[in-house]
């Protein structure tokens, strides 16, 4: 392989009413004794981070810093982020952010690796740019490194890519050296063979000779070097690098018709890969946006077409509005993430506790003491609020010994497994309230010691369940654990995103999702593709004047996103068999759209 002298590595940019309970003298010790206990009350923490530039970071101590302080040197460990995708990060990468003091980047965008995985008060320094906007030089991002490690505490400079490749390691790891801060060093995946594996090129096969890469950043070079005719070239910088590259490699000999795959925003939702030859190259460069791109020049190109994985898959590059909570939208948005699209979550109704606690508060104390048969949970939201109430009283989940505890489904369950409680009971189809009543066993005065049901559930919630327990026999306390209401609008951008058809589709959980979010944001555009998650809501979304294009085949979030996956394709091939570029929803703007299939 030949090599380049080291000079920073181009990166593409990266782009969830009770009847009275008696007295409970147990319980109520429990909780006087916690209240002696904590005498100031616990506080919850959000996790935050404080980012200085390197200009400011280079100047004084920051006195609002909780990291230590003293004379002992930290410890820094040089960490590979890769080239874009958080996915490549490599199980080391994250471990160590997750216990960092300090974490140094290369470039502010990359701060959401640490908002993923570092821990609460972290401190981060952008290394790449100073307080003027200006880059940073080498000298002065070993500067801050070495500052950072003299503070005291654990490390990470996150290095773009692969820290021993195109980097400015050697002068870091020097400076390390002359101030005698220890440091180790984690490879990461780079761009160099990561982005060439994404556009679906592979960098040999048994007929290359050899495998050249060439960051040129400016210089002259001997392009002789890399003429051979059976050798690949990888260059890596920008249009005018990859220009500079074609007209070198074709003075020194090599074919115009040698196939070339040029990419950029690689590894990331907004790749682009368009194909050409070393003859055409230097035109398709200088179209290229500016950003960091990748060349990979050689044989190999030809075999894309059959390599292709990631810029084929069915959502690749849609921007999906996901109208739910952060904390609900998880599983959705890393399943859209699964067939290529970015979501963006639009919380669109705020949960806050009741106004009045002591239904609750009463419900609690007869679940201690055995008032209830059963406690069904009906939402996440629920489980949250009875976890909290618990927290409260100083209980846990041995309070549940003895109760039968339903749950509406896949999502709830797993709250529940969360807190050390398996599920007893669990809609065999349907997961509904519906469908948690079908399952639900009627009352027997033979086999049931205690006949009455306990659900904590929202201030809106329907009484399908609860009048469906009662013709069953049930006694059922429907208490109000938590009061669901409409969220603030999003920002402006958002709206206008959502106006003006910047999102390639939307999808609906739940009805309330639906007007919730033309509520506060108004209508998605008619060129967004609207999924439902079921015919309820559909209903909900016509009503509000929109068309349906996608509908689960099941109520799940996971049946959802495929189904959508699956109207992606469908558009995806109709394109390709009648000739035609594959555009997102988005790209064609068009009124008029297909109805659910």
């Amino acid at each position: 392989m030949t090599n380049s002298p080291l000079v920073a590595e181009p990166v593409p940019a990266p782009v969830q009413a009770a009847a009275d309970a008696p007295e409970v003298s147990v319980l109520t010790e429990v909780v006087d004794a916690k209240r002696v206990r904590d005498e100031v009350p616990a506080q919850s923490r959000s996790k935050k981070t404080s980012t200085r530039t390197g200009a400011k970071a280079a100047k004084g101590t920051d006195k609002g810093s909780e990291r230590t302080t003293g004379k002992e040197l930290g410890h820094v460990s040089f960490v590979g982020a890769g080239p874009g995708d958080p996915g490549l990060l490599t199980v080391r990468a994250v471990d160590l952010i997750a216990a960092a003091d300090v974490v140094v980047l290369d470039q502010a965008s990359r701060e959401d690796l640490v908002a993923r995985f570092g821990r609460d008060g972290v401190e981060v320094v952008d290394a790449g740019f100073g307080g003027d906007g200006q880059p940073l030089t080498r000298a002065h991002r070993a500067k801050l490194v070495v500052k950072a490690a003299k503070a005291g505490g654990r490390v990470v400079r996150l290095m773009d890519g692969d820290p021993s490749t195109f980097t400015g390691l050697v002068d870091e790891v020097a400076a390390c050296r002359k101030a005698g801060v220890s440091f180790d060093v984690v490879p990461g995946v780079s761009a160099v063979n990561a982005v060439p594996a994404y556009a679906g090129v592979p960098m040999t096969t048994p007929s290359t000779s050899s495998l050249n890469v060439v960051h040129p950043a400016g210089r002259s070079l001997d392009w002789s070097r890399h003429a051979d005719a059976d050798a690949t070239v990888v260059v890596l910088g920008t249009g005018d690098d990859i220009a500079e590259a074609a007209r070198g490699l074709l003075a020194a000999g090599r074919s115009a018709a040698t196939p070339v795959a040029l990419t950029s925003h690689g590894t990331t939702t907004t790749q682009s890969t368009t194909t050409a030859t070393l003859g055409t190259l230097e035109a398709a460069a200088a179209a290229a946006d500016g950003s960091p791109t990748t060349a990979v020049i050689g044989d190999v190109v030809a075999l894309r077409d059959q390599n292709s994985w990631y810029e084929t898959k069915p959502l690749f590059g849609w921007r999906v509005l996901v109208p739910r909570t952060k904390e609900q939208a998880g599983g959705i948005t890393g399943r859209l993430s699964e067939h290529g699209a970015t979501a963006e979550v639009v919380p669109t109704i705020s949960v806050e506790p009741p106004r009045t606690p002591q239904q609750m508060e009463k419900a609690v104390k007869g679940l201690v003491t055995g008032r209830y048969e059963w406690i069904g949970f009906t939402s996440v939201n629920a489980v949250r609020a009875v976890r909290e109430k618990f927290t409260e009283y100083g209980l846990d989940a041995r309070a549940f010994s003895g109760l039968k505890v339903a749950a509406v489904g896949g999502v709830t369950a797993d709250a529940l497994r969360e807190w050390g409680i398996e599920p007893d009971l669990l809609p065999a189809k349907e997961q509904s309230a519906a469908g948690l009543l079908d399952a639900w066993p009627p009352y027997d005065d033979v086999l049931d010691p205690i006949d009455r049901v306990f659900l904590p559930r929202a201030d809106i919630a329907t009484d399908t369940l609860v009048a469906g327990l009662v013709e069953n026999g049930w006694e059922v306390d429907d208490v109000t654990a938590y009061r669901t209401v409409r969220a603030a609008p999003p920002a402006a951008p958002v709206r206008d995103a959502i106006k003006t058809g910047a999102f390639d589709a939307v999808v609906f959980t739940s009805s309330s999702t639906v007007r919730n979010l033309v509520g506060i944001a108004g209508k998605p555009h008619p060129s967004t593709v609207v999924a439902c998650i079921g015919p309820a809501t559909a209903k909900t979304a016509e009503e509000h004047g929109l068309r349906v294009d996608v509908l689960a085949a099941e109520p799940s979030a996971d049946s959802l996103v495929e189904a959508l996956a699956a109207y992606g394709q469908g558009l995806r091939a109709a394109a390709l068999e009648a000739g035609e570029p594959v555009l997102r929803p988005s790209q064609k703007k068009s009124s008029a759209r297909r109805r659910a299939r």
